[in-house]
């Protein structure tokens, strides 16, 4: 997006307002900022500007004009009259994304000497702004007197529809506090019938910026032409006052020797005329004039050192400057650059091709070694594609260390785009590289990691490659390791890179901090695959630190949802939930684009709402995962994944689908202990809960000694099984310096209650439960107790337990605690599992009073199932016969 005028930008939520960096980290280029100065030929045109005068009264002022109309240097020679701030902003077209848009508006308006207050936040992502930055920003113009006018030219190239409905929110909240001016080739995306029918729009459209003959003889008098008023007309009628037709009629016709007689010989049709015309003002121009336009042509923006290196001259800026001074095709932008009138520069990328083929893929080749050597690696980058030199373009990512901007999700999409178009001639190992990172970032691992062998295959002959490609590629091991689940290759991609960091510029090091923190993150990830969680803790606690800014924004998210599973992990529900909070808070502050990492945090929010027996929400937050498009080839988080979903189901008494969604179908190096559990103890439930008890206990033979929550829900299922000796070996053989967190110790503590009042000891029975109650209550962890079954409701209905458990656990207030309840039948309690599906269909009939073979009969179910299903039923429910069922299902609203 151009943005050609008058501002200054804050930082999203956090940056102040003299930080003078666009969303992704690059300087605001002043050129932007900069309102397109007049030629010496310029017609002054009084009945447009005192329009524009007329138009300060109402909010929004449209100048819709063809290409050539003159719409941008009416504006901007109104401008220089006014007695107000003005902010002149140029939209370009590979800047349409929100945030970009709305941080070069706040960067107009402060540069023009009008800036918000310090409590407005810049948007810091490029694709996206908050709503409330948008009430910010207008909040804050309410009341400016005088108000500040912003023009927006060629808004024309603002297609997202978002970036329009913004604007009009800011306009219309911001009150008498804005004057807005739209300089456009074709209709905004505006509701401007609202605006006309409130009579708060004005309008200058092509028939009224059509020169009259009145003007059209003036500016013919300004380039040294008087023509008879009968000539004038003519001239005027056939091209329809188009301003730059007149213009280009003037140049052409000022050396002819009978101009009058020149000026007839032409065709009305704009395309015609400016065909034909620019070939005679070429053919006018000194030869070493014509070459420059030609050459620069290619390019969108051009210095008087980058044409001296298109054209192999030393003079250009003299060239330069007399051209804008002689006519109004090539503009001034500030601090010595310039630009190519639109159209003007496509008629001249025309002729070019006819007078010299071939010669544009090779001046776009210099255009991108120039924009390379002063470091504008995105221009670089499009000139490099454009000439079709991708060892070059692949080359200057990767020398510039810029491999990592495949995985942050801000310039992701550009760099996709434009490498989209390499084909496979282009070889070595930068292209390689750059295909890896392609198609790892999509985690496409098949054709990512053969080429990533073959950038290594590169490596290997040639030993002499600078130290930044040999990063890359370690980065680019590390997230391949990631994964395949492949730590070894991963803490050896880690090694590398720490060897050859050291050889890489330290301002290369500096301008690209997210590659040390997506290496961080990669390594400490592919640690907790292996189940090496404190190695796993140190590696992304250091990522979650890294410096950057929106650049390791995404890293930075990553790493702390997978410190917050590891919390989990280890039996600490509420730091698990702080932290994957605090993740996706990061994220948000930075308004960056979804679907990011933040998946995983909302797979350790799911799990924590299980265990508190939210499962509503649980469901909510993986359906929320699920929308994000969640990488499932990422081992972790596809094991995260099947965590919260299988303890959902459990939750709900659907072990097959538990199990189920227990083992993802991922194909890695190295097997995950603890996913490995999962699946074991999902298992194990799924063969009690169909009668199998001893083959449920012969499943658990196998589980880690070193993780204290799966031997401990290990010892839970060896219970139900009738197994209290093997429950409590279990839960001796944690050992005593593991410090698992309240999740573990609580289910613990009611194994060992169940024992004890299985042994008849019902005073070790109430110490365990009281223990565990106590630190489920600052947890609010409901599951536990749901889980324990019908053994522990008698502890929990008596004083003191009921107090522990009333009213988070148990309905009512704490006993002693205000009026005593009333007579009759205590509420029930609400720690009953809740029904499955097929569980619900079972009550539902057995409330019709249905016999099991009917029931198995009108559920397509054999008999044993249905009586499985009622077990089941009656174990939830906390009751031994139909009856019961139905009279404590209707209790408690079930039917």
């Amino acid at each position: 997006m151009v943005v050609s005028a008058v501002v200054t930008g804050d930082s999203n939520t956090a940056a102040p307002a003299g930080d003078r960096v666009d969303p992704l980290g690059d300087p605001f280029l002043r050129t932007r900022f900069a309102v397109p100065s007049r030629p010496a030929t310029f017609l002054h045109r009084r009945r447009l500007t005192q329009h524009l005068d007329e138009g300060l009264q109402t909010p929004l002022t449209m100048v819709n004009g063809s290409a050539g109309a003159g719409k941008t240097l009416l504006v901007a020679d109104w401008t220089a009259s006014l007695d107000r701030p003005v902010a002149w902003l140029t939209v370009e077209a590979e800047e349409q994304r929100p945030g970009t848009f709305w941080a070069y508006f706040l960067q107009a308006l402060s540069t023009c000497g009008t800036p918000l207050s310090d409590r407005v936040h810049c948007p810091v992502d490029p694709s996206r702004v908050s709503h409330k930055v948008l009430s910010e920003i207008a909040e804050d113009l309410v009341g400016r007197d005088p108000a500040p006018v912003v023009v927006l030219d060629e808004f024309d190239r603002v297609s997202a529809s978002e970036v329009a409905e913004q604007l009009e929110f800011v306009l219309q909240h911001a009150g008498s506090g804005l004057r807005l001016v739209l300089v456009t080739r074709n209709e905004p995306m505006f509701s401007l019938h609202r605006y006309r029918a409130a009579g708060t729009l004005t309008e200058i459209r092509d028939a009224e910026l059509a020169l009259n003959p009145e003007e059209a003889a003036a500016l013919l008098e300004l380039h040294g032409l008087t023509l008879p008023a009968g000539a004038v007309c003519s001239l005027v009628e056939r091209t329809r006052g188009w301003a730059a037709g007149l213009r280009l009629c003037a140049l052409a016709a000022q050396e002819s020797p009978d101009p009058e007689t020149y000026l007839k010989e032409f065709e009305a049709d704009h395309s015609t005329v400016a065909d034909f015309l620019l070939a005679e003002v070429l053919r006018r121009q000194p030869p070493q004039t014509q070459d420059l336009l030609l050459r620069v042509s290619v390019l969108d923006r051009f210095c008087p050192d980058l044409v001296n290196g298109l054209t192999h001259r030393t003079d250009a800026g003299l060239i330069l400057a007399e051209l804008h001074r002689d006519n109004a095709f090539v503009e001034q932008l500030g601090q010595g650059w310039y630009r190519l009138h639109p159209l003007f520069g496509e008629i001249l990328q025309t002729h070019l091709r006819v007078r010299h083929p071939g010669l544009e893929p090779d001046l776009h080749r210099s255009a991108a070694q120039w924009m390379r050597r002063r470091g504008a690696l995105p221009e670089a980058l499009a000139h490099g594609a454009a000439a079709a030199d991708w060892g070059f373009t692949a080359a200057a990512v990767v020398d510039d260390l810029a491999i990592g901007q495949f995985f942050t999700g801000l310039r992701s999409d550009d760099l996709n785009e434009l490498f989209s178009r390499m084909g496979p001639e282009a070889t070595g190992p930068a292209p390689e590289l750059v295909r890896a990172a392609r198609d790892l970032a999509h985690s496409d691992l098949d054709h990512g990691v053969a080429h990533l062998h073959h950038a290594e295959a590169w490596l290997s002959v040639d030993e002499d490659d600078p130290a930044t490609t040999q990063l890359s590629w370690a980065f680019l091991e590390a997230v391949a390791a990631r994964l395949t689940g492949s730590p070894a290759r991963a803490e050896q991609a880690a090694e590398t890179a720490d060897e050859v960091r050291q050889e890489v510029p330290p301002h290369l090091l500096d301008k690209h901090p997210e590659l040390s923190a997506l290496l961080l993150t990669h390594l400490g990830s592919t640690r907790l695959w292996a189940g090496r969680y404190e190695d796993a803790r140190a590696a992304l606690s250091e990522a979650a630190d890294c410096p950057g800014g929106i650049l390791t924004a995404l890293p930075r998210e990553e790493s702390m949802g997978h410190l917050a599973l590891i919390d989990y992990l280890n039996g600490w529900p509420g730091r698990a939930e702080d932290q994957a909070l605090a993740a996706m808070t990061e994220t948000e502050r930075f308004s960056l684009p979804q679907p990011s990492g933040s998946g995983i945090g909302r797979l350790v929010l799911a799990a924590v709402a299980v265990d508190r027996h939210e499962l509503g929400r649980a469901q909510a937050l993986l359906d929320e995962a699920d929308e994000l498009d969640l990488d499932t080839h990422d081992p972790v988080k596809a094991a995260g994944r099947a965590i919260a979903t299988a303890r959902l189901h459990l939750a709900r008494g659907n072990a097959r689908a538990a199990m189920e969604s227990a083992a993802p179908a991922l194909a890695t190096t190295v097997a995950s202990p603890w996913a490995d559990s999962l699946e074991q103890l999902v298992t194990s439930t799924v063969h009690l809960a169909e009668g199998r008890s001893e083959t449920a206990a012969e499943v658990l033979q196998h589980l880690p000694e070193d993780q204290p929550t799966w031997r401990v829900e290990a010892a839970h299922i060896q219970l139900a099984a009738g197994r209290p000796g093997a429950a409590i070996d279990l839960l001796d053989s944690v050992p005593a310096d593991s410090r698992p967190g309240p999740a573990v110790t609580v289910r613990a503590a009611l194994v060992r209650a169940q024992v004890a009042q299985m042994a008849g000891d019902t005073e070790t029975a109430r110490r365990f439960v009281a223990q565990a109650l106590i630190l489920a209550r600052r947890e609010r962890l409901r599951r536990p107790f749901l889980d324990a079954g019908r053994w522990i409701r008698p502890l929990l209905a008596a004083a003191p337990l009921r107090a522990l458990a009333a009213e988070w656990l148990l309905p009512g207030p704490v006993p002693g605690n205000g009026p005593p309840p009333a007579a009759g039948p205590r509420p029930a309690p609400i720690v009953v599992q809740e029904l499955s599906e097929r569980e619900r269909d079972v009550l539902q009939r057995l409330a019709q009073m249905m016999s099991t073979q009917e029931i198995a009969v009108d559920l397509y179910l054999s008999v044993n199932t249905v009586k499985t299903h009622l077990k089941s039923l009656y174990r939830k429910l906390g009751v031994n016969r139909r009856s019961e069922a139905v009279r404590r299902a209707r209790d408690m609203r079930l039917l």
